[in-house]
């Protein structure tokens, strides 16, 4: 019976469609290790098309569409060239890693695995780190992803080291702990975990007796699960606080394009997990929301610049809603690392909220 190719990761990408004109489309991608699929949605059982990795190149960062950040172009193997935009950098750096990965590893008649750690750690040839990580994420019987905090921030989507040992004894992947470490330091080593916070990346870069920690200050994420930090909370802040419609997860003003007069203005946005939402207000004051953008199937991408916008308009600081209904979202950020705490708060709600 013939195998079916492992599924390597899957998400929400911007595709550009067709080569004659500038269209771009939020996809639903899997990175199979023979291919890469693309679905309009991610509830959909047939894909809209596949790239074939065999034979393909990639090229990254691909500054084919200046306006258009985080983009990266696949070859395929009849010089038909697919473009893809992510989110922000260190996910676009993720799916071009693994891609790179597949296409090594078809090309040289190979089973995917990122880079081998099982010589220096060594790792028995019996346990498949793939299998493993994908049991890890079963949303039943899996790791449980959680809100955590620590030196004044908010850790969402992430999880203890402490949590992880406890997890691959129950699940008599181990046999004490021991052995869990140098397990849990091989997932570490070739990307199915990252550390999360300062304990942890100290440990990873080589400043602890092993790669990872088995403590409960050490926290660690999927890379794919929508990870993201807030910083600097405090008594003051509303985060994890039940008001209105649900969790509060992010607020603060950003600058939103309007729909008919295509003008700016500043706007206070307060982001909640259950029901996914981005509720925008005045800044002066006032308790109901002007308007409001469903997230639950969203796609949010960050941009240089947009037709409708005037150079003296607006700075190009600029990140992009996609509803599920197709309806576009332009808004502006204080800064570029406040653009990207914006989109991956976003982003991880868009996938967990309702």
């Amino acid at each position: 019976m013939e195998r079916e190719p492992m599924r390597i990761r899957e998400g929400y990408l911007v595709k550009k469609q067709g080569s004659m004109f500038n269209t771009w489309k939020p996809m639903w991608v899997v990175l199979l290790e023979d291919g890469i699929e693309f679905y309009k949605r991610k509830a959909d059982n047939s894909p809209k098309g596949m790239v074939p990795l065999k034979g393909s190149s990639i090229n990254s960062p691909c500054q084919d569409f200046g306006k258009r950040m985080f983009v990266f172009k696949i070859t395929a193997a009849k010089q038909q060239d697919h473009f893809f935009q992510a989110a922000y950098l260190e996910e676009r750096d993720a799916w071009v890693r693994d891609i790179k990965r597949a296409i090594h590893c078809i090309d040289g008649g190979q089973r995917f695995a990122r880079k081998s750690t099982r010589k220096s750690i060594r790792l028995p040839e019996t346990i498949n780190l793939s299998a493993l990580y994908l049991s890890m994420k079963d949303p039943e019987k899996g790791i449980k992803e959680l809100k955590l905090e620590k030196d004044k921030k908010v850790y969402n989507h992430c999880f203890t080291g402490t949590t992880v040992i406890d997890w691959l004894v129950s699940s008599n992947s181990i046999r004490n702990r021991k052995e869990g470490l140098m397990l849990a330091s091989s997932l570490l080593s070739e990307g199915y975990l990252q550390p999360a916070e300062d304990t942890s990346k100290a440990a990873a870069e080589g400043l602890s007796d092993t790669p990872f920690l088995d403590l409960s200050d050490a926290y660690y994420y999927f890379p794919d699960s929508g990870f993201f930090c807030d910083g600097n909370s405090s008594d003051d802040d509303v985060v994890l606080k039940e008001e209105f419609r649900g969790i509060v997860v992010k607020q603060g003003c950003l600058l939103k394009q309007g729909h008919r007069r295509k003008n700016w203005k500043v706007r206070k946005f307060v982001l909640r997990e259950d029901p996914a939402y981005l509720h925008y207000y005045d800044p002066a004051g006032g308790e109901e929301p002007l308007g409001a953008i469903h997230l639950r199937g969203s796609v949010v991408t960050a941009v240089e610049d947009m037709p409708d916008s005037k150079k003296h308009d607006v700075d190009n600081i600029l990140f992009e809603i996609i509803t599920a209904n197709d309806i576009h979202y332009y808004l502006q950020a204080a800064s570029p690392a406040e653009r990207t705490e914006w989109i991956k708060a976003i982003q991880a709600v868009s996938r967990t909220g309702k």
